[in-house]
């Protein structure tokens, strides 16, 4: 009901339409007459209000807890690297290649230890080299975002579409 509404405002009234003109043609809006900052504020405004609409309707149902964000603040610190400071693109191309391996390598229930053995090879299973072969590619999949940060800073210091130095 809200995307419904939201929806009719911006095809169907003049607010809409000068919201849309003023994002492609701000200096013919202004000319019009129209305070084309404070529409922009007005629209920023409304954003947060929905955004703190969906947080009441969402919280009551998905329940809070103040350790949510947890392990969000590092990856958001890898992908903001690996993408590249100051790069919209980058963020969301690492975001999702991030996204992409965590998920992949979690469905892999494959080990070093079953590469040396498709070669034929062994390890004693008392060695201390087989408990660490043997630790499969879905155990390590939380520290491979991490892996990728240290590959990115020694390969490409500027992320993949960074301008800036880290």
């Amino acid at each position: 009901a809200i995307f419904a509404g939201l929806f009719f405002v911006l095809t169907k009234t003049r607010a809409g339409l000068i919201i849309k003109a003023a994002l492609t043609h701000p200096e013919i809006v202004s000319s019009l007459g129209h305070n084309v900052p404070k529409v922009f504020m007005m629209v920023f405004g409304l954003g947060c209000a929905l955004a703190g609409l969906a947080g009441v309707l969402a919280g009551n149902t998905l329940g809070t807890d103040p350790s949510m964000a947890l392990f969000l603040g590092p990856i958001v610190f890898v992908v903001v690297v690996v993408g590249g400071l100051g790069s919209l693109k980058g963020a969301l191309v690492a975001s999702l290649l991030i996204g992409l391996i965590q998920t992949f390598a979690i469905s892999l229930d494959y080990s070093l230890n079953n590469l040396i053995e498709f070669f034929g090879f062994s390890l004693d299973v008392e060695s201390l080299w087989h408990i660490l072969v043997d630790i499969t590619i879905a155990t390590l999949a939380p520290i491979l975002p991490y892996l990728l940060l240290v590959v990115m800073l020694i390969a490409r210091p500027r992320g993949l579409f960074g301008t800036r130095d880290v």
